[in-house]
Formats: structure tokens, sequence, C-alpha cells
């Protein structure tokens, strides 16, 4: 049973055709993804099938009525305003006006500036609507609808306005798990959710009777939700059975397939137009050595002709049917250098513990060396300290305890999740002129390797999208040269095929990369080592592996981070720093240096 349908959907935006011939068919139940580049409209896609936009064009069918819908949206400004609990609460629309009318009515009652039998009789009869529509069930579930959505009572009385980007999502969340809509659209559902709040979403969608349509960049996400995507672009959409894997799959088999084709037909073409180019030749000899009266060579002419017309036709029905060359979409083009660093390791933590004032130790003794390869993901969950690790790193922060140890030649480029660094005044071409050397010329190239081409070279800082933010701090990269990188959620806001394309730079990159990310696809695919927060008493742990398998043992029961075991890979990892650092560094007394050298092997030894 078809709970959307959309047939020939266009939008225009001032003037600006967004997309057009669009057809959206979801079945009731489907877990549908909407897949795009950022700027195709997916958002408004969104509003228009729930009829907050009208189209220009095509003809849209809902199979539930308004009050069936849910919203997740990425911004929720006019309800900001209120707390938590009674944010939840609102989507609720009739059971939260008859909480909020009780809640007048007794209030009126306490103060009795009005006549007590009145307010009493109204009181009655909005009471007892009330409890005839279980009002007193559905507040004990609006609580645990908050508490299963990970926001404990703590949280309840701050305004929704007030609350981090994953509390404000897990919020909605929580609201639509109260509303229980029979179509939820969801917009983005996991910016700024950590892993376990996103496996926990995952489970519960799953399991969800209704109908589900979202945006997401989460590559994993959609492959562990999805049934089906729908691909938009500017010129229509297209539908594939599955998640973002057999999508991605399905759709190089149609570029191959097209390519072949477009092939097959450029050689077809070419053996059409030299047989006409014959025919032509031929007909003209005949025709010549025919003269006024030869009847066998005005014979051989005509047939010429003939033979010479049908190509022509054939060559009409075949530039009819024509499959166009496959092209490649605009993207970011970039291949960050860094600058060749002699010696092993770039930093190295010591006994690094670190608190904000009057606030809970974050993380506690951290002992971690860095070398010039790296590939550090430094995995927790929300507010375990993950941007406060790096900013250590970076000299943005001191440690409370311990200290941080940076090669005196190591230079840091360093992304901020914030995107705080870059100058909102800044004019791009300007900014890029401003680089000792740099003609107009080669600025307009580079611009246009990270998709600024053309009259948004003008563009001040200030005045650009998120996405088109991330691009100016990769730029910034680019001409940084430094041989360590701190990324700090570097593909928030961008788009799946520029996700990718800046993962693939990242693996090319020549140094070494510490990283923070919600992306889980970025983490299996770049992750060498991992470093653990947010554990208990605030101990960290270095993983000596990447996320996949770290994934993959604490599926199997395989992986023991607690206890004797977590204190013993912690003392396995600071002494194998130790070892390192000790057979790099020059000895005044070698023979000293050669049996702490044989202790610290035996007591990893032991420790194996």
């Amino acid at each position: 049973m078809l709970i959307i349908q959309g047939k020939g959907l266009s939008i225009e935006i001032e003037g600006h055709r967004l997309f057009e011939k669009v057809d959206v068919d979801i079945e009731k139940g489907e877990k549908c993804a909407l897949f795009g580049r950022n700027g195709t409209g997916k958002t408004t896609l969104l509003r228009v099938l729930k009829g907050e936009l009208e189209p220009q064009e095509g003809q849209l069918y809902r199979g539930v009525s308004a009050e069936e819908w849910g919203w997740l949206e990425q911004k929720q400004e006019e309800r900001s305003d209120m707390q938590l609990l009674e944010f939840v609460r609102s989507a609720s629309e009739e059971m939260a006006g008859l909480k909020r009318e009780l809640e007048r009515l007794q209030a009126a009652m306490n103060e009795q500036n009005h006549s007590i039998e009145d307010t009493w009789e109204a009181y009655s009869e909005v009471y007892d609507r009330y409890v005839s529509r279980n009002g007193y069930e559905w507040e004990r579930e609006s609580e645990e609808c908050l508490l299963r959505a990970g926001l404990d009572r703590q949280y309840w009385d701050i305004p929704f306005g007030s609350l981090s980007g994953g509390q404000k999502t897990k919020a909605q969340l929580a609201s639509l798990m109260l509303q229980k809509p029979e179509v939820i659209l969801m917009d983005e559902p996991t910016n700024h959710l950590d892993q376990e709040t996103l496996m926990w979403l995952e489970q519960w969608l799953r399991e969800y009777s209704g109908t589900v349509l979202f945006v997401s960049h989460d590559r994993e996400f959609m492959d562990n939700v999805a049934d089906s995507v729908i691909a938009l672009t500017p010129a229509g959409t297209r539908k594939y059975k599955g998640g973002y894997t057999a999508y991605k799959r399905k759709k190089e088999e149609e570029l191959r397939r097209q390519e072949a084709l477009y092939r097959q037909q450029e050689q077809e073409k070419q053996h059409i137009l030299e047989s006409i180019r014959r025919y032509q030749q031929w007909f003209h000899v005949a025709h010549a050595a025919a003269g006024v009266r030869n009847p066998f060579y005005a014979a051989k002419a005509k047939k010429n002709i003939s033979r010479y017309h049908a190509k022509e036709k054939q060559l009409e029905r075949l530039e009819a049917n024509r499959v166009e060359k496959p092209r490649e979409d605009a993207g970011i083009h970039v291949r960050l250098e860094g600058e060749s660093f002699h010696g092993d390791a770039l930093m190295r933590l010591q006994q690094v513990s670190f608190c904000y004032d009057g606030m809970p130790l974050l993380f506690s003794q951290i002992n971690l060396q860095i070398a010039r390869d790296e590939r550090l993901a430094v995995v927790g969950p929300n507010g375990s300290g993950k941007s406060t690790l790096l900013k250590l790193l970076t000299g943005e922060l001191s440690p409370t305890e311990g200290e941080v140890l940076r090669h005196p030649k190591c230079r840091i480029g360093y992304f901020s999740q914030e995107l705080e660094q870059l100058d909102e005044n800044e004019v791009l071409l300007d900014s890029m002129l401003s680089i000792p050397q740099m003609t107009q010329t080669e600025a307009r190239t580079l611009l246009g390797c990270f998709l600024f081409s053309r009259d948004a070279v003008y563009k001040r800082v200030g005045a650009l999208s998120m996405g088109e933010k991330c691009r100016v701090a990769f730029l910034r990269l680019y001409f940084s040269g430094a041989p360590l990188l701190v990324l700090d959620e570097p593909t928030n806001y961008l788009d799946v095929d520029t996700r990718e394309r800046m993962e693939a730079a990242f693996e090319r990159f020549p140094g070494a990369i510490v990283f923070v990310t919600h992306d889980r696809y970025m983490l299996g695919r770049m992750s060498r080592r991992l470093l653990l927060l947010g554990r208990e008493n605030g101990q960290a742990l270095v993983y000596p592996a990447g996320y996949d398998e770290y994934v993959k043992a604490l599926k199997e029961g395989t992986f023991m981070a607690s206890g004797s075991e977590a204190q013993r890979r912690a003392e396995r990892s600071r002494l194998e720093m130790e070892l390192s650092y000790l057979i790099a560094e020059p000895a005044e007394d070698e023979e000293e240096q050669r049996r702490k050298i044989v202790d610290l092997k035996r007591r990893l030894e032991q420790l194996s």
C-alpha cells in the first residue's frame, strides 16, 4: 500500500529551478533514505511531501492525515524557549493542551480569585477528559521516552534552545516516540549523536512499525536502516533497493554499462558515417560516368543514393536513442601534502590528565606517542573530552596534570568542528592573493579545485554555507604543509561524495593524522589505532587496532577493557612508548641504556 506518492514534482525558488520530474513512491512501513549532494533540495523535498511547500508542477498523494506525520528537522527555533519535558510533550497537541488547562485551573483554584464552584466544575470536566485519554499514563510514557533517548531528569527543566546539538536531536526523537506517528520524516537525524545513541536509534527505527523517510550523510546508518534509497538530482529521482552500499554498487554498475554502451554507439556511429561517405563518393563517380545517356551507370548511381539515404535514416535513429557519455559530477579535487619529517615521534603525552575548573575529571594519566605515520581516532561518548584532547595536542589548552611534549619542528594543521579559526570577514580570492607569489590565475585554479568558481570567489567567508566553510578549512590545510593534522569532525557538513574524496586525500597524506568523527565509515576506513575515552574514573585506553576490529571484538565478546585488563593494556602502551624513546635517543652511558632496554623488553614479554 502506497503511503506517499509524488509524480513529476518540480520546485522553483527565487527563479532557480531546484529540481524537476521528481517521482516518489513509498510503501507503508518502508524505511527509505533520500540521498543526494548538498544543494539538490533534499530538505525542500521533505517539506513538499509534508505539505509545508506547494510544488510548481506535479501531483502529490498522502495516505495519512497531517496529524499522523512526525518531523525531525535540523532547526527548531519556534519552541526553543520550552523546557525539555514540555517540548517533548508538545508534539501531542491535544494532550499537552489538556495538561496546560488542568494546571491553569488548579492554579486559579489555589489563588481563590474566582468562583470556586465554577472553577471546580471546569476543572472536573477537563480532568475527566484527561483521564479518559489516559493522561497520567501519557505523562509517565513521556518521561520514559526521555530516559530511553538518554536524557536524564537533570535536563528536563532546561530550555530546549540551551541544549547541545546532540541533546536537541535526542529530544526530538523522544517526542517522536511519544507521538507514534504513521509517517516520520527525518532531516539529518544522526548529526551530533555519539556511537551509543546512534546504535540505539538504528535499533528503534528497525523495530518501528511506521514509515520512515530520512536524509542522512551517514553511510553506515543508511546501510543499517534503509530498505531503499531514493537518489535525488536536479533532473529527477531514481529508486534503488537496499542501503548505501547496495546503491553505490548498483550505481557503479549502471555507469559501467552506460560507458560500454556509449563506446559501442560511438563505434557504430563512425561505421555509419564511413558508409555514408563511401556511398556518397560512389554516387558522384557513377553519376559522372552515366552522363546523359548511360542507363547502367544511372541505375548504379540511383542505387548508391538509396543506400546513402538508408544510412542517413539509420544515423538519425541512432542519434534519437543516443546514450550520453557518463560525466563525473563536479567534485572537490585535492591532494594534501605534508613536509617530510625525520624522526619517529611527532608528539607524546605523559601522564596527561585534564578537567575544567570546578568540573569532574574528563580523563586521567594518558600515555600516548604519535608517530609520523599515525592514524589515531579518538573515540568516546559525547562529553567524554574528545575535542578537549585535540586542543591539548594543538596547544590551545594545557593539561591539568602531566605534560604534552611536541617535537620542535612539528607544525600542526588543525580543523575545528566549530570552524572558529576562519575569518568571517575574509573574501576568498583576497585571502588567496595574500599568499606570497600567488597569481590571480593560480588562486582561481586552486579555488576551483575546492568548488569555488566564477563569482563564488568574491564571497565573504561569513556568507558561506557550513559545507562551503568546511571546504575553506580544507583549503587552509592544503597550504599548511604540516606533518601532523588534527581533525575535529572534518566531514560533518559534507555530502557523501565530498566526504569520500576527502577521505581519499587523507589516506594519501604522507604525515600523521589524529581525528575525531562520528562517521563510522570514516572510522573504519582511516583508523589504525584508537584512543578510547569516557571510561570508568576517566581512564583512557589505547586500542592497538582500527575501528572495525574494535567493533568486531565488542560483538564477539573478546574485548576486555575494564579492571586489570585495562590496566595491563595501558601499562603495555606506556612501556612501548618508553622503549621507543630509549632506543631513539643517544645515550651518555650505553651500558646503562642497554640494561634499561633489556629490562623493558622483559616486562613487555611478561605483560604479553
